[in-house]
């Protein structure tokens, strides 16, 4: 059975993390919700919060060789209080040193900027964090989806159905030789 760790904490975009996580659970994946702190995260949708979520584990709780994959969804407070967490950017970076797949949504490569781990690699992202990107070496597109071996990002949630069409394949595929910081 494969293990995927959602990485996130309060102000996350509500549907970037509940449209991934029901197509890797309807999949047979067994997904976790890791972060900063026990207890509940609270969403973001439509310029209000929304529900809140489970955390199954902490970071401090957590290694990268537990599970098969990380996926990080966007909201604009969700990774900028996750990127100023050295436990995260440790986690973050111990899966692309073990070649593991990564997606990472909308915002959401604010955190892997802050781990170093985009310079060089093919991405997109929100349009607003375009420069962030391109600044931090990544080769910025505008695509629905974009994968580089192993490396899965999208735009914003109307990207949903093609992100989590992709995140699943690279799931399965599992690790990637190629999968580099």
């Amino acid at each position: 059975m494969k293990r995927i760790a959602i990485l996130a904490t309060n102000g996350f975009e509500e549907s970037e993390l509940k449209s991934p996580k029901e197509a890797m659970e309807k999949e047979g994946f067994r997904v976790d919700i890791v972060s900063l702190k026990s207890g509940e995260i609270k969403g973001w949708s439509d310029g209000n919060w929304s529900n809140s979520y489970k955390v199954d584990r902490t970071i401090d709780e957590v290694k990268a060789d537990e599970y098969n994959a990380l996926m990080l969804p966007g909201g604009v407070m969700n990774p900028d209080l996750l990127r100023i967490n050295e436990h995260v950017l440790v986690f973050v970076r111990d899966f692309f040193k073990q070649e593991k797949p990564v997606a990472a949504i909308c915002h959401a490569p604010w955190t892997l900027i802050s781990a170093g781990v985009v310079k060089g690699r093919k991405m997109t992202s929100y349009k607003s964090i375009k420069d962030d990107v391109i600044n931090a070496g990544a080769n910025w597109v505008d695509q629905e989806v974009v994968v580089d071996q192993g490396f899965v990002t999208s735009r914003n949630p109307n990207d949903l159905p093609a992100f989590n069409a992709k995140l699943i394949e690279e799931i399965k595929e599992g690790k990637h030789e190629k999968q580099h910081a």
